[in-house]
C-alpha cells in the first residue's frame, strides 16, 4: 500500500505543476516567443510551432530529473 501512496502524491505533485505552468505562464512574455519558434501566418491559416521553446522547456525538465536523480 506505501507504493501506491508515493504514486499517488508523486501525481498529485505532477498535477499541481502543471497547474501553476498553465497559471503562470501567460505572466512570461517571452516564453512562446523565443526566435528559432516557426511562425507561419497566411490568409485564413495560421501555424505556431514553439520549436526552441519546447528545447528549452526538455532541457530544463532533463536538468531536474538528473539532479533528483541523483539524490
Amino acid at each position: 500500500m506505501s507504493d501506491i501512496g508515493k504514486m499517488l502524491v508523486l501525481a498529485g505533485l505532477a498535477m499541481a505543476g502543471v497547474g501553476a505552468l498553465l497559471w503562470l505562464g501567460p505572466k512570461v512574455p517571452w516564453l512562446g516567443r523565443l526566435p528559432g519558434d516557426i511562425s507561419v501566418e497566411r490568409p485564413n491559416f495560421r501555424f505556431y510551432f514553439p520549436l526552441t521553446t519546447c528545447i528549452m522547456v526538455s532541457l530544463l525538465l532533463t536538468l531536474l530529473a538528473w539532479l533528483f536523480h541523483r539524490r
